[in-house]
């Protein structure tokens, strides 16, 4: 059991020194973006959520 587990820490070391991190601009960008993406999908689903309350209203 103790090798297995040797041997896993072993691949993930070996693994993790393959990555390829980004660079501080990068994750600066990458992040603006998840940012601005969000506050769309949010605004869009507030506009949805308001119009069919609305409709409903007017059903109802």
């Amino acid at each position: 059991m103790k090798e297995k587990i040797v041997n896993f820490v072993n691949d993930v070391v070996k693994e993790m020194k393959k990555v390829t991190w980004p660079t501080r601009e990068e994750l600066k960008e990458s992040t603006t973006v998840v940012i601005v993406v969000c506050l769309i999908f949010a605004v869009f689903t507030y506009l949805v959520d308001i119009s069919i309350s609305k409709i409903l209203e007017g059903i109802f």
